[in-house]
């Protein structure tokens, strides 16, 4: 399997470190590691069933090799199935709307039954380089991020277009929401309810954008280590990992503090709330690790 591309984001991308206060007493405890995926990138939590999905690239991140797959792995650890969907290219970001799993899948977003597996949907967006991450808005619609990037055959970084979000209409009818290199490199998107707006992280810029289509996106959330991946809001605050410093860090009134280090590679994260659970998925580790929070 062809790792070098990860290697080169770690190198290309750096961000200069931000500013960030000291931990907390209470800190997050890993819990477990699950092994035996490849390249997992984004971890769901589906409380229905309560089970969760793992998306596997197995790969380049931006090869349609056809050998993408979603596994499924109970709350306990064990994976129930770990190709549970296959024939994905290289699946990343998910998200759950009543009993469909939306997968980003480089250039189009797929829908799957939740509890079956059976295909549902095969949206193609038009002018997507590189689609990474899926939020879901009160409306049915889904926003997809766009990083915009690709590698090369060496595994160098390009960036051959301009950095976008998607919308999806319910009834699949695909607009762009924001078009902009001034998102950074947009990666992670996750919706804030109590705020009703959109938290992107981008992976090119150090500070998490707080969005709400039609308006500019604002830098107010605070200042990080920036390389930023995956996003979750949990009672209240925003988590969100970091390859910069191997971290998972909360946004909270402003306020940076870096609440799990250790974590190499750490790709869209998820959230358990049942259990009160971060699921961090190590891409170039072929794991997933599950940190209980306090």
């Amino acid at each position: 399997m062809n790792r070098k591309w990860w290697l080169v984001v770690a190198a290309l991308c750096a961000c200069k470190p931000g500013a960030k206060s000291a931990g907390t007493a209470a800190t997050p405890v890993k819990a477990a590691t699950i092994g035996g995926f490849q390249t997992p990138e984004s971890v769901k939590w589906d409380s229905a069933q309560d089970v969760y999905f793992v998306s596997n690239i197995n790969g380049v991140p931006n090869a349609k090799d056809g050998n993408g797959y979603i596994s499924r792995v109970g709350p306990a650890g064990m994976i129930m199935d770990s190709a549970f969907i296959k024939g994905l290219n290289a699946p990343k970001g998910m998200a759950l709307v009543h009993d469909t799993l939306w997968v980003a899948d480089i250039d189009e977003v797929r829908a799957f039954e939740s509890r079956t597996g059976a295909p549902v949907a095969t949206i193609n967006v038009p002018g997507a380089i590189f689609l990474n991450d899926i939020a879901a808005a009160p409306d049915g619609s889904l926003y997809v991020t766009d990083t915009a990037i690709r590698f090369g055959a060496k595994g160098q970084m390009e960036h051959p277009g301009t950095d976008q979000i998607f919308r999806i209409a319910p009834d699949h009818k695909v607009s762009v929401a924001i078009k902009s290199d001034s998102l950074g490199r947009p990666n992670g998107i996750t919706w804030d309810k109590t705020n009703q707006r959109f938290v992107v992280v981008p992976f090119g810029a150090n500070a998490p954008l707080a969005w709400k289509p039609g308006e500019k996106p604002t830098t107010s959330l605070g200042t990080g280590v920036g390389q930023f991946d995956g996003v979750e809001i949990v009672n209240g605050a925003i988590l969100v990992s970091s390859w910069a410093d191997s971290s998972v860090a909360r946004f909270e009134n402003g306020h940076v503090t870096t609440i799990i280090t250790g974590v190499p590679s750490p790709a869209d994260i998820g959230y358990d709330a049942k259990r009160n659970r971060l699921l961090v998925p190590i891409l170039s580790g072929n794991r997933v690790e599950i940190w209980q929070l306090p």
